[in-house]
């Protein structure tokens, strides 16, 4: 028979994650793989009560009740988990009873979907995003040129013009030509080189939040949650900042526009280590996941979808570029940006691979 050690090392190294209940239906072991799927360490989770993790908690806790009286073992399909950061998990779990000298225990094998569910819904985002991206190009081209044309126009116009009234009317056309060229850029994204400099998420956070504090005028609270052991990755840290500006922005201008006010209007930032992610159809052994989570009313469903479309926007007076803007500077970083929203809390999640990627 295998040494208790080694059991338990072999139970460390499955991609399934394992939990074990006691009697009281408290955590009396957890291993990595439950470590990951459910944000929480062993030393947290032992003693914890799985009614912590539970949303359904009394249909659950039924079944489990039921499994440790009869002995017998069962599988629940599509359960939610509720994890520390606030996000619901949608698992499959096998609970099997286990006797021992005495003691009772459950075993409990559960399987992510999730997963599964994510990157089907990232590689349809990605491939939505490039379609995105060949329309705007092909449109500003159309726009571009023909602007080119009005504005020369207009500038001939202006030096043959012989009352000076006549003037402003050039000038107007001008301006206006201008101001949509300048459009056309913004819809493109940053034209700036990118870099890939070592950058601290931090660093970036940080000065977002200076910026927001100020814009706020402190009648929002901002809440940093971190994780000081994420390490330096390859990145531009001031297009990351406009990235997480805008997101930030959204927040606060999303908050004050509320009605009824939000009565503790907050923004959190947060940030947090993943390990094999997959992004896309790239699998990446540590990834940066950052959320940015406001307490405002909250993003309509329908509208949702959308929201990372350029000239997309919720408000009468914005351009609607800002998500788009942000998804395509993350895309450069090789990351992803997600939205999930409800009354009382959105969540924007950006993923980030921490590793240099060809």
């Amino acid at each position: 028979m295998l040494p208790a050690s080694t059991q338990e090392r072999l139970l460390d190294n499955l991609n399934t994650a394992v939990l074990v209940l006691n009697d009281d239906l408290c955590v009396s072991y957890s291993n990595s793989a439950a470590e990951m799927l459910l944000e929480i360490s062993e030393q947290r989770a032992l003693g914890t009560s799985i009614n912590s993790l539970l949303v359904d908690q009394v249909s659950t806790l039924i079944g489990l009740q039921e499994c440790l009286r009869t002995g017998y073992s069962y599988t629940q399909r599509e359960a939610e988990f509720l994890l520390p950061s606030g996000s619901r998990l949608s698992v499959d779990y096998t609970v099997v009873p286990i006797s021992d000298n005495g003691y009772s225990f459950i075993l409990m094998e559960i399987q992510a979907r999730d997963r599964l569910l994510r990157i089907s819904r990232e590689e349809e985002l990605l491939a939505k995003q490039e379609t995105s991206r060949i329309l705007v190009r092909g449109l500003a081209h159309e726009i571009k040129n023909p602007l080119g044309g009005i504005r020369g126009a207009a500038q001939l116009l202006d030096k043959e013009l012989k009352e000076e009234g006549l003037h402003d009317y050039t000038s107007i056309i001008i301006a206006e030509a201008d101001r949509l060229r300048n459009l056309v850029d913004r819809m493109l994204g940053p034209n700036q080189t990118f870099k890939q400099d070592p950058t601290n998420i931090h660093e970036v956070l940080e000065r977002v939040v200076s910026l927001i504090e100020v814009e706020s005028h402190g009648k929002v609270r901002l809440v940093k949650d971190y994780d000081p052991s994420l390490p330096e990755f390859p990145g531009d840290k001031e297009q990351l900042i406009q990235a997480f500006l805008n997101i930030a922005r959204n927040a606060l201008q999303a908050l004050e526009a509320a009605a009824p006010p939000v009565e503790s209007p907050e923004i959190i930032f947060r940030t947090r280590p993943l390990r094999q992610i997959t992004i896309g159809h790239t699998r990446h052994r540590l990834v940066l996941r950052v959320d940015i989570i406001d307490n405002g009313p909250g993003i309509p469903p329908d509208f949702l979808k959308n929201i990372f479309y350029p000239m997309v926007s919720g408000r009468a007076q914005g351009t609607g570029l800002g998500l788009s803007i942000t998804q395509s500077i993350i895309g450069q970083h090789h990351g992803l940006v997600e939205c999930e929203s409800e009354a009382g809390r959105t969540n924007f999640i950006i993923y980030i691979p921490l590793e240099p990627t060809l």
